[in-house]
């Protein structure tokens, strides 16, 4: 426990009390009940970040191979669960919904921690790229069928931004970026509604009752909020006017009922979380935990700065949670297991 970041563990636990206190309000008119499940589902994360920060991950390191074919094996089984909503992302279990996109992320950041520190001296070979290349493909091919285009973007992106942070080329970078594009074209395609999303979003309010809907309740509820905010509880977004404000679009509400300033503390916490996380990598003793405090803050951070530009019209609107504070039993355990590997990475360093 010598160096271990108390700061960090506190900010955590502060996010965790501020996302209760949130989802409370969001959820007190309309659906209580999922304030007492998510209740349960914090205590159970919390619980997994604590086992996660203490135990030695390194043991676990010789079962990754199995971790990537279990949940290759999950995503698979999903494609042919009943759909929700015309789409096939989770696994019913009857006390939850697994939503197995979301295994994904720890399996990405773990694997490729593993990888690149057992392989740091072939870094910058092309053959080293082959393995995580094929892995990682085929993982986001089967999140895109289920479909789901969000969740492959944010983790693609996580992966090139990583392998470039950890000294790949920038041209075997690019080139996965470049290959990309047609796939994103063909998607676009053969889903109307995700092109009409991408045309809509640059003007939301010629279509506010129909197609942008739930951005300009969005965009109103942000607006609403003004400095200081209506106050907590106060919000009248939450009051079925914006659709799904209790998990994709909780943002909005933070910003109606603790304004500006509420907004910037929130989105300050999430950048020092990136900031402590590359101190934490910097100050490692070994590659392995370097790269893993490091990829996991990109990953908590990433999919927090695209669900923020989501609600805010920056980016067209997809189903991505913002970390901590979205509804969903799956979402704040990968959440906290994220956190215990940066927790655990600043265990194992050396202060300089």
């Amino acid at each position: 426990m010598k160096f271990f970041d108390y700061t960090l563990f506190s900010l955590i636990v502060f996010l965790l009390i501020l996302s209760l206190i949130t989802l409370l309000s969001v959820t007190s008119v309309t659906s209580p009940n999922y304030f007492k499940k998510q209740l349960i589902w914090h205590s159970l994360a919390f619980c997994v970040m604590v086992i996660t920060t203490f135990v030695d991950l390194r043991v676990l390191r010789e079962y990754i191979p199995f971790i990537n074919f279990g949940i290759i094996f999950l995503l698979l089984i999903t494609l042919f669960m009943p759909p929700i909503q015309n789409v096939h992302r989770w696994i019913p279990l009857g006390f939850m919904r697994l939503q197995t996109s979301e295994l994904v992320k720890i399996s990405v950041v773990f694997f490729l921690a593993d990888y690149l520190d057992r392989n740091y001296s072939k870094i910058n070979t092309l053959k080293f790229l082959v393995k995580p290349a094929v892995i990682f493909s085929v993982m986001l091919f089967l999140i895109a069928l289920q479909p789901d285009l969000g969740t492959p973007a944010l983790i693609f992106a996580v992966i090139l931004f990583s392998l470039f942070s950890a000294g790949v080329k920038p041209l075997y970078i690019l080139a996965p970026i470049i290959a990309a594009i047609p796939l994103v074209i063909i998607e676009l395609y053969r889903h109307p509604y995700r092109l009409m999303r991408l045309k809509t979003f640059l003007s939301p309010w010629e279509n506010a009752k129909k197609e942008t809907y739930q951005l300009a309740q969005s965009l109103i509820a942000i607006g609403s909020g003004g400095w200081f905010g209506v106050g907590a509880g106060a919000s009248s977004m939450k009051l079925k006017y914006l659709p799904e404000a209790h998990t994709d679009f909780i943002f909005p509400i933070i910003a109606e009922e603790f304004g500006f300033i509420g907004s910037l503390t929130i989105i300050s916490a999430f950048i020092y979380i990136l900031k402590r996380s590359m101190d934490i990598s910097f100050s490692a003793k070994d590659y392995f935990h370097r790269y893993l405090s490091a990829f996991s803050a990109f990953m908590l951070v990433s999919q927090a700065f695209f669900n923020i530009s989501m609600t805010a019209g920056m980016i067209p609107t997809k189903g991505l949670p913002l970390p901590f504070f979205s509804y969903g039993g799956t979402s704040i355990i990968v959440t906290m297991t994220l956190c215990g590997f940066i927790l655990n990475s600043s265990r194992m360093r050396e202060i300089k």
